[in-house]
């Protein structure tokens, strides 16, 4: 089964940009500059951003179904337009350096099943789930911090 992992737009944390950190502060965002390439993995890139490189922590409502499932969690963004990011039929290497827990979504945003995996191992789940006729979707999250990570869609 192929798939397509999908960044987030940065259009829609455009408005955060260059604000200062006190007027971020009162929306609960925090920028903060990456110390160490591979702290931050960018929702945008789906890369982990360089030392160096200015981040906005902010949530974002990642599961915005009128259903039970309805979630919002902490991301990581790059301050700044980027370009979005879009894979097909691999795992980003910052998700393939994780503990990912991997989360499948019926057509009425139910969760219907859900694992945990080594990053490294995450393609066949991926696939496996993706081939199932009552999966629709599949969110995949950082495992540990429990952060969104990205949405999975078929080809």
């Amino acid at each position: 089964m192929n798939y397509r992992i999908s960044g987030l737009s940065s259009d829609l944390f455009a408005p955060l940009f260059g604000l200062d950190d006190a007027t971020l502060a009162t929306q609960g965002i925090h920028r903060m500059v990456a110390p160490d390439e591979g702290m931050y993995p960018c929702r945008v890139t789906l890369a982990d951003v360089p030392a160096g490189t200015p981040v906005l922590l902010l949530r974002f409502c990642h599961q915005p179904a009128n259903s039970p499932y309805r979630a919002e969690g902490p991301i990581f963004v790059t301050e700044g337009p980027v370009p979005t990011r879009v894979v097909e039929n691999t795992v980003p290497p910052m998700m393939a350096k994780r503990l990912l827990s991997v989360r499948a979504y019926n057509r009425d945003d139910l969760i219907v099943e859900a694992d945990v995996v080594d990053g490294k191992e995450a393609d066949g789940l991926l696939r496996d789930y993706l081939a199932r006729s009552d999966i629709a979707y599949l969110h995949v999250h950082f495992a540990k911090r429990g952060c969104y990570a990205g949405r999975v869609d078929r080809v």
